[in-house]
């Protein structure tokens, strides 16, 4: 019996031995061991996962040493990209791999990765697709019947320095029988930036709005943009370019809208802890006239719901035609509560 409880006791040693082994290490100036799997080198810090605490974030000028049981991909300060075993020999840093050896210092790496990933800073360069969908739809039965229903789809092609969006919305009231909304619009936004905080842009919109009695509307518009904000959390972008705006008019009594003009936009988003802000606003007067100009501004605040893929999303729009159409409003004010799915 004490036999076999001696050989149990040396065979768990030896596993828990080999799983100290087989574990990376990391080694902090002040003496403190990390144990567990290096999962990254990024932006001067060390990310260790362990068992026991999750991801330990290590600042990479307080490292010593790291010491690696399999490959991984590292790339140094120089540009040079290796996979391979790291290991550290004094003050020396070593990745091995079947090509030989590469000696070097802790702070030369400037980023590691899992072995045979994609390079973060490549990943980074490249585009890619972002897509939403948006909905809702309300009723009220009673004193007054109402039904209403909007949808909405967005892609973005996004890269380091130029957007592409593409977009669509439809928007249909109903109170008492009367129709109160019934408007669709579709449009493409591109921005390049050319230039530190400076870009360039062509967008394109165009679609109906029968409430108002416009059979049919197009706004294009190009120009250059600028930066106020260009922060991870917040961006503050102001646009200002050329524009030509057509607005068809059902009612023989009011006159088409074919004019050149200014397009003038500024556009803010926000992301705090758990929810973003956005407020859009755009203006365009036209030469001939600049007392005759269409004002669309839209706010929301985005919030998140337990799948992160799901938000909920309220806010107000508002749409100014100076000159309408006969018997219609100047100000077109709107509330909406939409839920909106985002994926890639």
């Amino acid at each position: 019996m004490n036999r076999l409880r001696a050989s149990l006791l040396i065979a768990a040693a030896a596993l828990f031995g080999a799983a100290q082994m087989s574990a990376d290490v990391v080694v902090t100036k002040s003496g403190a061991q990390i144990t567990g799997k290096v999962s990254k080198i990024s932006a001067g810090s060390v990310v260790v996962t362990t068992d026991y605490a999750g991801d330990i974030t290590i600042k990479q000028s307080e490292v010593t040493a790291i010491n690696t049981d399999a490959p991984v991909a590292v790339r140094l300060n120089n540009g040079t990209r290796i996979d391979g075993t790291v290991s550290t020999n004094g003050n020396q840093l070593q990745i091995v791999n079947t090509d030989g050896t590469i000696s070097t210092k802790v702070d030369q790496v400037a980023a590691s990765w899992a072995a045979g990933g994609k390079d973060p800073q490549q990943v980074a360069l490249e585009k890619r697709w972002a897509y939403e969908a948006s909905f809702d739809i309300t009723g009220r039965s009673g004193n007054k019947s109402q039904l209403g229903t909007s949808a909405g789809l967005r892609a973005t092609l996004a890269g380091v320095d130029d957007t592409l969006v593409f977009y669509s919305a439809y928007d249909r009231q109903s109170t008492d029988g009367n129709k109160s909304a019934d408007q669709f619009k579709a449009g493409v936004d591109y921005s390049s930036i050319f230039a530190g905080n400076n870009s360039w842009y062509v967008r394109d919109e165009g679609g109906f709005d029968r409430i108002k009695d416009i059979t049919f509307y197009n706004v294009a518009a190009a120009g250059f943009g600028y930066a106020f904000i260009k922060k991870p959390d917040q961006t503050l972008t102001g646009r200002v370019g050329l524009s030509f705006r057509n607005e068809n008019y059902k009612n023989p009594l009011t006159t088409d809208v074919n004019a050149a003009g200014i397009d003038l936009g500024l556009s803010h988003s926000l992301k705090l802890n758990n929810a973003s802000l956005v407020n859009r606003i755009s203006l365009t007067p036209a030469f001939s006239d600049f007392g005759n100009f269409r004002l669309t501004h839209e706010s929301y605040l985005e919030l998140p719901l337990t799948n992160p893929n799901w938000k909920l999303r309220f806010g107000l729009t508002n749409d100014y035609n100076s000159k309408p159409g006969v018997g219609v409003k100047k100000l077109d004010t709107g509330y909406f509560s939409r839920l909106v799915l985002n994926w890639k």
